[in-house]
């Protein structure tokens, strides 16, 4: 399994009874990555029945959690991660285009986020071996820092390698990786309205039976209850919300997150509190939800006002929460600005 991602998404799509002409709209989910998944579709006359369907999206999500989880030692990744430095291992497909995505979004981010802070995630307590959660000595944090870093990592053709013994983790984008794969799936199977979520990763196609939108409620990020920020539409479009709010801990009063600067080697301590993004792909929305929360409320605007991506921002304030969403995110999300 892999850690579950935070809930930030609440999906505003209850299923309906069958239409006259046949179709009918069919649902399903359960456990996955730690968490859980959900599909929501429209079955239209002559589509495969519901039972392949099914079999097919867990087929997906068995082989993601084969490849990429950090929890299970037989994993792809975690026999690559037991590895010594200057090691080399053969890797699915699925692998090195994730670590290619890691890459990229690392060296966008002048290294603050980084896929290998698998070490840093347990030495604070947050990883899969972690024991306590607790704020590191300075000698120990030093220790870790070695062993990590993207530039540490090299693909040469179908083998992964390292010259350091770093540790990868895809907890950042494998969920929406899953989605992305799961909704190219369906697609070949000739559904086109559809809902796939996995751990609060989405992504949304077409219509509801009813010919309505499929509607995506974004959570105010607290921990004691659920209170809606924002309802959008969605289609053709992957939805990721990252926030600070639901894995953390409080040390001499000072809250420590699990989002972690991998140039710090620590949480980030700023008052962006969440972020939702709204991208063509569900893996990329997936990645740059974490890039943004990473990158902090001025420098996360500036990188989405760069790269056009629509964004989502909820910053604490002394009164609350202060709402900030860019124009890209208006417009994907089917909203005109004031």
């Amino acid at each position: 399994m892999f850690t579950g991602r935070l809930l930030g998404l609440v999906i505003l799509a209850g299923l309906l009874a069958g239409c006259g002409n046949g179709d009918s709209m069919e649902g399903f989910g359960g456990p996955t990555m730690g968490s859980t998944y959900s599909i929501k579709y429209v079955r239209r006359a002559g589509l495969p029945e519901p039972k392949q369907v099914r079999g097919e999206v867990e087929g997906i999500l068995g082989e993601v959690d084969r490849q990429l989880s950090t929890y299970r030692n037989d994993s792809d990744i975690e026999r690559f991660n037991a590895l010594p430095a200057n090691s080399c291992q053969k890797m699915p497909a699925a692998v090195l285009e994730l670590v290619r995505t890691g890459e990229q979004l690392s060296a966008q981010s002048e290294g603050s986020y980084d896929l290998t802070v698998e070490p840093l995630m347990n030495l604070w307590g947050f990883g899969p071996q972690g024991r306590e959660e607790k704020v590191p000595g300075a000698a120990a944090l030093a220790e870790v820092m070695s062993r990590v870093g993207y530039q540490h990592l090299r693909i040469n053709g179908e083998q992964l390698c390292k010259d350091a013994a770093v540790e990868v983790d895809f907890n950042s984008i494998a969920a929406g990786y899953a989605v992305d794969t799961i909704a190219a799936r369906l697609d070949a199977m000739g559904i086109h309205d559809y809902l796939a979520e996995a751990t609060g990763e989405l992504k949304a196609k077409g219509r509801k039976l009813d010919g309505s939108s499929w509607r995506i409620a974004l959570e105010e990020p607290r921990d004691d209850q659920q209170v809606t920020e924002r309802i959008i539409d969605v289609d053709g479009y992957g939805v990721s919300t990252s926030g600070d709010y639901r894995n953390y801990f409080l040390q001499n009063g000072r809250r420590y997150s699990h989002t972690f600067d991998a140039r710090t080697g620590a949480p980030v301590l700023h008052d962006l509190a969440s972020v939702t993004v709204i991208h063509p792909s569900a893996l990329m929305a997936d990645g740059l939800s974490t890039l943004l929360l990473i990158l902090g409320p001025e420098r996360a605007w500036d990188y989405a006002e760069k790269h056009d991506i629509g964004a989502f921002f909820v910053i604490r304030a002394d009164t609350g929460f202060v709402v900030r969403t860019n124009t890209a995110f208006e417009r994907l999300s089917g909203k005109k600005t004031d």
